[in-house]
């Protein structure tokens, strides 16, 4: 094991570099405390499909969702709507 020395005042700012990526990062994720959100897994289990048909169902504009990265997350809320205007269907 190799083991490195550094000054106080880098280990301080990498520190904080550290917290400030670390804050920055969780204002990024879509989930607060106020809009849940489902991924595609909860709504494919939710909805008894596939991803393949949720990804048709994305690519049609039939339900709402938002990306981050190459993850697809759903309000909860816009997914109850889906549920109930495609429960005649």
């Amino acid at each position: 094991m190799e083991i490195k020395m550094i000054e106080g005042p880098v280990y301080d700012r990498i520190r904080q570099c550290l917290k400030d990526l670390l804050a920055k990062t969780q204002k990024l994720q879509p989930r607060s405390v106020n809009d849940q959100w489902y991924n595609n897994k909860d709504v494919c289990r939710l909805l008894g499909i596939s991803l393949r048909t949720l990804q048709t169902y994305r690519d049609k504009g039939l339900i709402p969702y938002s990306q981050v990265g190459h993850k697809c997350y759903y309000k909860i809320q816009d997914v109850e709507e889906f549920i109930e205007k495609n429960r005649h269907e």
